[in-house]
């Protein structure tokens, strides 16, 4: 039987919410093997001087567990 199990990770970028997606997989896979799935729970940006300064995500990253 196999299992699936989900962390849940912030990560920013100074340039897209792609890219702090990207971060978030990326940075998890340096400790988590075998993620299947990564799913944007919620978004944010930093702001100064009215320019957006960093994008944030908070997103859930699903990986199989080895039985």
């Amino acid at each position: 039987m196999s299992v699936i199990k989900v962390i849940e990770v912030i990560a920013t970028s100074e340039n897209s919410f792609e890219e702090a997606v990207k971060n978030a997989v990326t940075e998890a896979g340096r400790t988590v093997k075998n993620i299947k799935s990564v799913y944007v729970k919620d978004m944010n940006g930093k702001v100064q001087d009215n320019k957006i300064v960093s994008y944030g995500v908070t997103a859930k990253i699903s990986f199989l567990v080895n039985d």
